[in-house]
């Protein structure tokens, strides 16, 4: 019998993209519900117990709802795409790549928190270098970057697309989370291995789908004798062999005059460059990756891959 797939809250962007990458396979079987009875809670519920694994594109919210709303003999799987669940111990974070037994953590488990976009790049940047203690864990880190503006959702896409909606933004630009309060830091910090909080600064773009996520280092504030060429070998032996994590070379990182934020849009992969100088005194590291790809629905699939396989 082909396992079932519910993704309560697939009308949104995240769950339509998850429909859109499941739409044709014929290994599984995706249950819904009408958008029109998107909020029958009765109906949502029957959904959650049939299935075997739910994908939740959920608020937070109603995340935590409809977990709730699993009987207790029940063994539906859950993957959550929310912030709820990301610094949960009960919950393995859904980043495959983030240690080698990672992926083994997420096929093996009943409940999985899919990562932020931003943290995905983020993490993917620092916690290998928390791992070989080249970072030590009180450094100020800082994280910038910049989104294609679908990662805000239905509203979002809406005022930057209808130039007729009273709260258009017209901004080629903009910077938010002005206040330094983003939902995103805990897991940055949590999964990050960080005792500090990073000071992250995030921004849009106008482009639907696309993210550059930075993290600059100052080279004399880590542990040991660094150079570029150390912090590039620890990223590129800790991500040999991973499919969907690919690690620039020293010299096309060199070569590159600039990062364009859309180059892997509608992909689910991610791409890391090193950038500096050989004799400089710092490193930028850049993540890049498409915000709905492996910054959202194509990690959602990849896990649901990963706990079908297991």
């Amino acid at each position: 019998m082909k396992p079932k797939i519910f993704i309560d809250g697939e009308h949104g962007t995240t769950g339509l993209q998850i429909r859109t990458r499941l739409a044709g396979r014929d290994d599984i079987n995706v249950i819904s519900i009408p958008e029109a009875e998107r909020r029958n809670d009765a109906m949502r519920e029957d959904r959650l117990n049939e299935a075997d694994i739910a994908i939740l594109c959920l608020p937070d919210g109603a995340s935590r709802q409809a977990v709730g709303m699993l009987g207790g003999s029940n063994s539906t799987r859950v993957i959550d795409t929310s912030t709820a669940f990301r610094t949960d111990a009960g919950w393995a974070y859904g980043f495959a790549e983030m240690e080698r037994a990672q992926a083994e953590r997420i096929a093996s488990a009943r409940f999985v928190a899919n990562p932020g976009c931003y943290p995905t790049g983020a993490i993917a940047l620092v916690r290998p270098l928390r791992m070989e203690n080249i970072l030590p864990s009180d450094y100020p880190v800082t994280v910038n970057a910049v989104s294609g503006y679908t990662g805000g959702g239905k509203q979002l896409i809406a005022r930057m697309e209808d130039d007729t909606n009273p709260d258009h933004i017209g901004a080629p630009h903009f910077a938010y989370a002005l206040t330094l309060r983003h939902k995103h830091l805990p897991e940055m910090q949590e999964h990050g291995l960080l005792d500090r909080l990073p000071l992250f600064t995030p921004s849009v773009g106008r482009f639907p789908q696309g993210m550059i996520v930075q993290v600059p280092l100052f080279l004399d504030l880590l542990n040991g004798e660094m150079d570029i060429a150390k912090i590039h070998a620890a990223l590129e032996a800790h991500y040999a062999g991973q499919p969907f994590v690919d690690v620039a070379s020293l010299e096309e990182s060199a070569s590159t005059e600039r990062i364009n934020a859309e180059e892997l849009a509608g992909t689910d992969g991610m791409k890391l460059f090193v950038c500096g100088s050989p004799d400089g005194a710092h490193v930028n590291l850049i993540a890049l990756l498409d915000n709905l790809g492996k910054g959202a629905s194509g990690a959602a699939v990849q896990n649901m891959n990963l706990m079908l396989a297991s």
